[in-house]
């Protein structure tokens, strides 16, 4: 099981990336499109906030599987959002 604090890192890093994509996107992009893609943005620091209190939860049965999902939860919802963000500037 990989550290907390890497996790931390992980999800940090994952999701700092999807919004530096969303801004790189945004420089180019006319005033609808910036609308969609502020609302990534915004889904993306939710999902942050999502993570970050799921790992803080206290009482959690089985610690490793808990981490290992909000592992899989993160892969899953970074590329959902980086979809939806090619969907948009395709």
């Amino acid at each position: 099981m990989a550290s907390i604090k890497n996790l931390k890192k992980d999800v940090n890093k994952i999701l700092a990336e999807v919004i530096e994509e969303c801004y790189t996107y945004q420089l180019d992009a006319d005033e609808k499109t910036n609308s969609k893609i502020e609302g990534i943005i915004d889904e993306a620091i939710e999902t942050f906030d999502q993570l970050i209190q799921k790992i803080h939860q206290k009482e959690v049965e089985n610690k490793s599987t808990h981490f290992n999902n909000i592992t899989k939860e993160l892969q899953t919802k970074g590329n959902e959002l980086l979809e939806k963000l090619n969907k948009i500037v395709s």
